[in-house]
């Protein structure tokens, strides 16, 4: 019987991976289409992935399936005849990370969601499929520079502070399932405007346009594959870049860097800084943006306490950390969560 779980800890599988020498793509995709059995439908791809190396995040439901994950090179000939072995993804795009990595992703999970994308959505009138209109790189920079185009960025707010596209509008919220609501509120005024939706690689715009559209909006669209296709596109085709800063990837690298811009601070001193990093504090966890100094004053931590807290005993910070929940902190999306990091 196929292995269908990690047999090995995650600490070994990152050992491994670091010294293998394997040359691997950093890739993701997406797709919205029906899967009526998403646990048979996660144990074949488990299978499969992890027999020809391949590791990453990738979320199965009814609605579709989302995948950041990286493959060995001598694989992904391998890895796309199986993807596109699907009907529902054949010559599916498969988006190429920006800044490559072999240090992306360290083990395979795949897990079963009531959907890839966590919308609050509960209308059951509502579609995905009746999205809004693709654009590619060269059609959102043509558009962009007429005055009647808004940009929205379906991000969160740790994403947008690193890194964005000109002008683009943020929907402040902490949540995707609150941004959609917002987000009409918002442009209740604009519906004549032409309205562009982005996000990392195109899952949650395609959904907002879609959500926009059910809205009474006329003129919604989204940029195809996202920032990351985006900005692939504008390298091989030589256009103007109109991206600022960094993107945020949600595995291992924590972002790809598209321009020298640096668009945020360090949320403890303040200084310009958009590299982002998880509190060395187990019980912590946070993730916030740190800047070199900072990093050596507070050891990799994000406060005093967290600071004086990797220095208790390894009993007594286990004691501590009962009924604690630190995955709440990993990836945080609130705009608060930085209130109480100060010198």
């Amino acid at each position: 019987m196929s292995t269908l779980h990690n047999r090995v800890s995650r600490k070994q599988l990152k050992e491994i991976v670091q010294n293998d020498g394997i040359p691997r793509n950093t890739l993701s995709f997406y797709c919205y289409f029906q899967i009526n059995d998403p646990l048979s439908f996660r144990n074949k791809w488990y299978a499969y992935l992890n027999s020809i190396g391949v590791m990453g995040r990738i979320y199965i439901a009814e609605e579709g399936i989302n995948a950041q994950i990286n493959c060995p090179v001598s694989q992904f000939n391998a890895l796309k005849d199986f993807i596109y072995s699907e009907p529902a993804l054949n010559n599916l795009r498969l988006n190429k990370a920006v800044e490559d990595s072999n240090n992306s992703f360290y083990v395979l999970d795949i897990k079963v969601r009531n959907k890839i994308v966590a919308d609050g959505i509960d209308d059951p009138n509502f579609s995905v499929h009746n999205k809004g209109g693709y654009v590619n790189a060269q059609e959102f920079n043509e558009m962009v520079n007429d005055s009647s185009t808004l940009v929205i960025d379906m991000r969160n707010h740790y994403e947008y502070e690193v890194g964005r596209f000109k002008d683009a509008i943020e929907i402040p919220s902490d949540t995707f399932r609150e941004q959609l609501p917002m987000a009409v509120n918002m442009l209740d005024a604009e519906k004549d405007k032409n309205i562009i939706m982005y996000c990392t690689g195109g899952i949650r715009c395609e959904k907002a346009s879609a959500w926009m559209l059910h809205n009474g909006f006329k003129n919604v669209f989204h940029l195809e594959g996202g920032i990351i296709n985006y900005i692939n596109q504008v390298n091989e085709l030589s256009l103007d870049n109109k991206f600022i800063g960094k993107n945020f990837v949600f595995d291992e690298r924590l972002g790809e860097r598209i321009t020298p811009d640096i668009i945020s601070t360090c949320h403890i001193c303040g200084n310009k800084c958009d590299t982002h990093v998880n509190c060395l504090n187990s019980s912590c966890h946070l993730l916030f943006i740190q800047c070199d100094d900072c990093k050596q004053e507070y050891e990799g931590t994000c406060s005093i306490e967290c600071r004086d807290f990797i220095h208790l005993d390894p009993e007594q910070q286990k004691l501590l950390r009962k009924g604690i929940d630190k995955g709440r902190n990993i990836f945080n999306k609130s705009r608060n969560r930085m209130q109480n990091l100060s010198k």
